[in-house]
C-alpha cells in the first residue's frame, strides 16, 4: 500500500493564506481534503499564480502524485477522468475515477444509425440508489480507414454528444484528420503499437492529447512501446494489454492485475498508467448470435472492472446489457469505510392523512430506496431513522438503531400531531426492539414483513383492520 498522505503533509507546503479562493474556509480544510482526494491541488490560486510558491508547489505535485497516473480527456462541454489510483484494493483507501465506459460507433456505419447510437449513449441515465448512473465516452473506430470519411465521422458526432472521444484507428493519417476535427479537445488516441509508435507519439505531442500504447498478451511488447513514448517526452499514457475473451480470458485478468500491482506494490513507471480494456472484441466471434457477444461482453466488462480497468470500450448500447456493467462499477467505486446515506427524517407518500399508517426504516440508502419502490403507491408516512447509513439487521447488531432512536425520530417529526393513532409499522427484522419501543415511545409496534414488498399485503391484513 502506497503511504497515506496526511493533512499536515499537504498544510506545510500550502501558502497558509487563508485566502478562501479555494471554497475552504482555511488551508488546513483544503489540505484536509486534498489528503483525502476530494479537492484538486489545483484549486489554490496563490500556489499556481504567485512565483514565491513555485519550489513548495512542485514538492506537493510530487508528494501527491498517485501510483497510477490521472488523465483526462476533455470535450467542448465535459470532462473525463482515468486513472489517479493510489491503492491496489479498496478497503486500503478507496478507488478514484470510476472505470469510464466507451460506447463505440464506426465510420462505416449508416448515418442514421450511428447518430442515433451516440445519442442514445449520450443521453442513458438509470436512478441507483438517489445517483443518477450515466455513460462517459464514444469511442469512433475506423473501419473503412478512410481519413476524409474518418474526419466526417468525428465531426458529426462531436455535434450531438457532449462526451469525451476516443479516436481509433492504428494509422496515424486518419487519427489525424480526426483530431482536426476536435481542436482545442482533448480526446483519446487509441493506438500506438510497435509498428506506428513514432508517428503516434508525434501526433499525441502536436495535439496534445493522451495515447493509447497496445501490445495484446505481450507485456514485453507494451513496455517497450511506452518506454519508447516516454523517451519522447510522452506522459499522459494509457496501456491496452489486450481482452481476449473465452480461452484468453485467464491471461487477460491476470496482464491487467499484474501490470497493477507492478505500478502501485513495486512502483513501477512504466506500469503506472490507466489499463484500457476492450470487452468489444467480443464481437468478432462470427458465428455467434448478437444476445451471446453482448452477454460476453457484459460479464468481461465486469470482470475488468474487479480487475483495474481505468477505461472499457464495449459495442452493445442494450439496457439489459449495460445496467450490471454500470451498477457493478457504482459499487465497486462506493467509498467501503462512508456508506451511502439519505438524510434522515419524514417521508411522505401518495396523500396520506391523519389515518394513514406510519412506517420506520434507516437510512442506509440501499435499504431506504428499496422500501420506497415498494411503498410509493400506498398513501402513507415513513420515519427515516439515522443509523449512520447502516441497514436494519446490522444496525440492530450494531446498536444503531434503538428503541431511543426511534423514540427520537418520532418526536423530532413531529408525526404525533399528523396522525390521530398510535401506530407504528417496524421492519421485520427489528422485531427484537419492538417492545422496548412500545414502553419508550408509548405507540403500538406492529412488526412488518422481514421483505418490503410484502408491505402493502401487510397493511390490508393487519393496519387497516387494526384501526
Amino acid at each position: 500500500m502506497s503511504k497515506k498522505i496526511g493533512p499536515l503533509d499537504v498544510f506545510n507546503l500550502l501558502p497558509k493564506t487563508n485566502c478562501g479562493k479555494c471554497g475552504e474556509d482555511t488551508c488546513f480544510a483544503f489540505a484536509a481534503k486534498v489528503a483525502d482526494r476530494k479537492l484538486d491541488l489545483e484549486q489554490c490560486t496563490p500556489l499556481y499564480k504567485e512565483a514565491q510558491y513555485e519550489k513548495n508547489r512542485g514538492k506537493l505535485e510530487v508528494l501527491l502524485r498517485p501510483a497510477v497516473r490521472e488523465i483526462r480527456l476533455r470535450s467542448k462541454d465535459d470532462e473525463v477522468r482515468i486513472g489517479g489510483k493510489t491503492v491496489v484494493y479498496r478497503h486500503e483507501f478507496r478507488y478514484r475515477n470510476p472505470t469510464a465506459i466507451a460506447i463505440s460507433v464506426s465510420d462505416t456505419m449508416p448515418e442514421d444509425i450511428m447518430l442515433s447510437k451516440v445519442k442514445k449513449a449520450s443521453d442513458w441515465e438509470y436512478r441507483y440508489i438517489g445517483m443518477d448512473l450515466s455513460l462517459d465516452l464514444i469511442a469512433i473506430r475506423s473501419t473503412s480507414n478512410d481519413p476524409t470519411k474518418f474526419r466526417e465521422c468525428v465531426e458529426k458526432v462531436s455535434d450531438v454528444t457532449h462526451m469525451p472521444l476516443v479516436l481509433c484507428s492504428f494509422s496515424p493519417e486518419v487519427v489525424e484528420q480526426g483530431l482536426k476535427a476536435l481542436k482545442g479537445q482533448s480526446p483519446l488516441i487509441y493506438a500506438a503499437n510497435q509498428e506506428n509508435w513514432k508517428e503516434m507519439s508525434k501526433l499525441a505531442k502536436n495535439y496534445e492529447c493522451p495515447i493509447v500504447v497496445s501490445a495484446p498478451n505481450d507485456l514485453e511488447q507494451l513496455r517497450f512501446v511506452t518506454d519508447s513514448l516516454m523517451k519522447e517526452g510522452i506522459e499522459n499514457i494509457v496501456l491496452d494489454p489486450g481482452t481476449m475473451p473465452d480461452e484468453g480470458l485467464r491471461d487477460t485478468l491476470n496482464n491487467f492485475t499484474m501490470l497493477r500491482r507492478s505500478a502501485i506494490s513495486l512502483k513501477d513507471d512504466l506500469s503506472g498508467f490507466p489499463l484500457l480494456g476492450t470487452p468489444i472484441s467480443t464481437w468478432c466471434e462470427e458465428d455467434e448470435e448478437s444476445e451471446i457477444k453482448a452477454w460476453k461482453e457484459s460479464y468481461i466488462s465486469s470482470m475488468l472492472i474487479s480487475r483495474y480497468a481505468d477505461i472499457l470500450i464495449i459495442n452493445s448500447i442494450e439496457m439489459w446489457s449495460i445496467l450490471p456493467i454500470v451498477i457493478w462499477r457504482t459499487n465497486i467505486y462506493t467509498d467501503p469505510v462512508k456508506p451511502v446515506t439519505v438524510e434522515p427524517g419524514l417521508r411522505t407518500f401518495g396523500k396520506p392523512d391523519e389515518n394513514s399508517p406510519v412506517l420506520y426504516t434507516t437510512n442506509f440508502a440501499l435499504t431506504f430506496y428499496t422500501v420506497q419502490e415498494d411503498v410509493k403507491d400506498i398513501d402513507c408516512y415513513m420515519l427515516v431513522v439515522d443509523t449512520e447509513g447502516i441497514s436494519v439487521e446490522s444496525a440492530i447488531a450494531g446498536g444503531k438503531l434503538t428503541a431511543d432512536k426511534v423514540n427520537d425520530t418520532i418526536k423530532e417529526t413531529g408525526i404525533e400531531d399528523m396522525v390521530t393513532h398510535r401506530k407504528i409499522v417496524s421492519p421485520g427484522l427489528a422485531a427484537r426492539i419492538s417492545g422496548e419501543t412500545e414502553m419508550v415511545s408509548g405507540w403500538d409496534v406492529l412488526v412488518g414483513p422481514k421483505d418490503s414488498a410484502g408491505v402493502k399485503s401487510f397493511l390490508d391484513k393487519r393496519f387497516y383492520q387494526e384501526t
